[in-house]
């Protein structure tokens, strides 16, 4: 085996790992219902979460809502009728099996400290991004970091999986409703194998396939303006990431 096998091994083993683990289904049993469906925490539920949780419950998911706004967090859970409810951050972190986070980067140090430990050990599917001109100086550091690595250092124990980082949530709905065509591919960042099998099974339900282009290092190509934002089949992204990594 000559040197670049050896450097490209522990890469292609991680995937190789994770491919099987989300091939076989590997979701914990805590977090199946009786019929196989996963409870969902939404923290932030503008454009993004709140078009994510009407996907999920829609899927068959029970879905809890919350953001700085309780009241219209109250009347989207009520449209949506049984399986969704609203409360504050803390209760739909405490409710979800999974984690959906889906606020301004900013928000993510105050997160971090108020919801403690009830994030510890959470898998939580990061779709922040941060965006110097909204969040400044932590956005810069944030993208000198990696963004998947600094959601992690801010919100401690959690189990972080970059995902729906790079496409407008304008799509969202249309892509969910695709029947047949050539797939569109969801890029994926983490270095928890049953995280990603978490969040694998909720990107397939929004209409996606999961692609996993390496671990929460990668993360840092997982926001717009890198050449894995946008749609691209999974074949795209798998010869994308590779030119990245």
């Amino acid at each position: 085996m000559n040197s670049n096998d050896q450097r490209g091994t522990p890469r292609r083993a991680f995937l190789q790992a994770f491919g099987t683990g989300i091939a076989l289904g590997m979701l914990p049993w805590t977090a199946r219902g009786a019929e196989g469906r996963l409870k969902v925490g939404i923290v932030g539920s503008g454009r993004i979460g709140g078009t994510l949780g009407e996907i999920w419950h829609k899927a068959g998911h029970a879905v809890m809502f919350s953001s700085r706004h309780l009241d219209d967090d109250r009347a989207l859970a009520k449209r949506l009728g049984d399986r969704a409810q609203a409360g504050s951050p803390r209760e739909a972190v405490v409710f979800g099996a999974v984690v959906l986070m889906a606020v301004p980067f900013g928000a993510l140090p105050a997160l971090g400290r108020q919801l403690g430990g009830v994030l510890k050990d959470k898998p939580v599917v990061d779709a922040c991004n941060p965006f110097v001109h909204r969040d400044g100086e932590i956005a810069s550091w944030a993208r000198q970091k990696g963004a998947g690595l600094a959601s992690a250092e801010l919100l401690p124990g959690a189990r972080i999986v970059r995902a729906f980082n790079a496409i407008s949530y304008a799509r969202l709905p249309e892509i969910a409703e695709r029947k047949g065509g050539e797939p569109v591919g969801m890029p994926m960042a983490g270095d928890d194998a049953q995280a990603i099998a978490l969040a694998s099974r909720l990107v397939r339900d929004a209409g996606f396939e999961p692609v996993v282009v390496g671990g929460l290092a990668m993360g840092k190509y997982l926001i717009p303006g890198t050449p894995l934002a946008g749609e691209h089949t999974p074949e795209e992204i798998r010869k994308i990431a590779a030119t990245l990594s």
